[in-house]
């Protein structure tokens, strides 16, 4: 019987061409290839260097780098055993980043480590607009420096990121955790306000409240929003230092002209974030505004077995989510590069020869096409057209024999003879005088 697979639901298979998703638009290679170049082009201005971590991680590692009440935990991760090993693909970055830097002893490298990474990751939740079980992240970590600047660069690179890309008018969310001591002082402000409302909290909302409370403040339950109106304000449970520390980051922000929005209920609500916590967003993605956040989390190296924290901050934003972003705002994403000569074939020798020459062009640095199927020269001609070939180059027993090839520019129809010997640079000199 013959079986006819398919990719799994929640994951999608990036084609040449853009495809029409179930859920949305998915852009072609070379859109997502021009993305990425983007981000590690900005990346490479801050300074950045890239680091690669396995999309296999010991599965105690996540559930300790991302909290063990959290729904990515319970709910989330894609876990399995191989033996007496626990395995999870990974669902975020940031853990094994912090792994790696503890595991290679990068803080011997001197300095502050600035990493950046671009790369999939994997979450068991249902799937919908803008979000899929494997799914891509960019992001960077700033490890080894306590002192405000970082945050506000961290800050400053992800809108750069962004505004590279046209996108110079997202909503920027701002708030403090305060210090160690703060967040739990304002988890029990917060659980004693909300307790005697727990009924009119959903079962989801009502677990949380037992377990990490601060979860709630990211509801998006109008009735719950409403509730939240009047609950406690954590900046008002920071001491006077974590006041000290946002206010200058504020400062930064200012001197950088980065405009941004307090927002009192802005949190992360794992423990092992401090200080600053940030989240950009859009208008135009529906409920799920948030194209990427992050903070600071210099508590993490000890959830993950260091001794002593490793003051570090870094944001995380998603590739999809940015491409939704771009396609809403109608801004131009590449589509197949099309071909800077098609070498048209007449006769076995002229195969031969177009063989061998597509190669010398290839090393020239042209891009180049050629028939594979031993078409008509007019098949090969109507295939030099569907690929939107800027050149076709034609061969056959005269032009071998006078070592000059027939050039054809296909748009204008234009036809002229170039020496063998002179058809590399010629392609090349009109190709830099239509980029110029």
């Amino acid at each position: 019987m013959n079986v006819t697979y398919q990719n799994i639901k929640g994951t999608f298979d990036i084609l040449p061409d853009a495809q029409d998703g179930s859920d949305a638009p998915i852009p072609g290679s070379p859109a997502w290839q021009y993305v990425e170049s983007v981000i590690r082009d900005v990346m490479a201005r801050y300074n950045m260097l890239e680091i690669r971590t396995p999309i296999l991680e010991p599965t105690p590692l996540i559930a300790r780098g991302i909290g063990q009440l959290t729904d990515i935990v319970a709910k989330e991760m894609f876990a399995f055993e191989r033996g007496d090993t626990q395995y999870v693909l990974r669902p975020e970055v940031t853990a094994p980043v912090m792994r790696a830097y503890l595991q290679h002893r990068l803080d011997q490298r001197g300095g502050v480590q600035k990493l950046f990474y671009i790369g999939p990751c994997f979450r068991a939740e249902s799937p919908q607009k803008g979000r899929y079980r494997q799914f891509h992240q960019f992001g960077c970590e700033v490890i080894g420096s306590p002192d405000p600047r970082a945050d506000a660069e961290t800050i400053a690179l992800m809108m750069d990121v962004y505004a590279a890309f046209g996108i110079t008018d997202l909503r920027l969310r701002l708030n403090t955790l305060g210090d160690e001591q703060s967040r739990p002082r304002y988890r029990e402000a917060l659980q004693a306000y909300l307790a005697p409302h727990a009924d009119r909290l959903s079962e989801t909302s009502r677990q949380r409240l037992r377990t990490n409370p601060l979860r709630i403040l990211d509801t998006k339950d109008e009735r719950e929003r409403a509730l939240l109106a009047g609950a406690p304000r954590l900046i008002d449970f920071v001491d006077d230092e974590s006041r000290a520390f946002y206010e200058e980051v504020k400062a930064l922000l200012d001197l950088l002209d980065i405009p941004y929005e307090e927002d009192p209920f802005l949190v992360r609500g794992l423990d092992y974030y401090t200080h600053t916590a940030f989240e950009v967003e859009s208008d135009n993605l529906g409920a799920q505004r948030a194209l990427g956040g992050g903070g600071r989390y210099d508590l993490l190296s000890r959830e993950i077995g260091s001794k002593q924290a490793v003051p570090a901050v870094g944001f995380a934003a998603g590739i999809e989510r940015l491409l939704l972003e771009l396609t809403a705002r109608g801004l131009p994403l590449p589509g197949i590069p099309a071909p800077d000569a098609f070498l048209v074939a007449l006769g076995d020798e002229a195969t031969r020869w177009v063989f061998a020459t597509a190669r010398t062009l290839r090393r020239a640095g042209l891009r180049v096409a050629l028939d594979l199927k031993g078409r008509s020269m007019k098949a090969q001609m109507r295939e030099a057209n569907r690929q939107r070939a800027r050149y076709t180059v034609i061969v056959g027993k005269d032009e071998l024999a006078a070592r000059q090839a027939q050039v054809k520019h296909m748009e204008s129809g234009e036809q002229v003879a170039v020496a063998f010997d002179a058809l590399a640079g010629f392609l090349l000199e009109h190709r830099a005088a239509v980029a110029a």
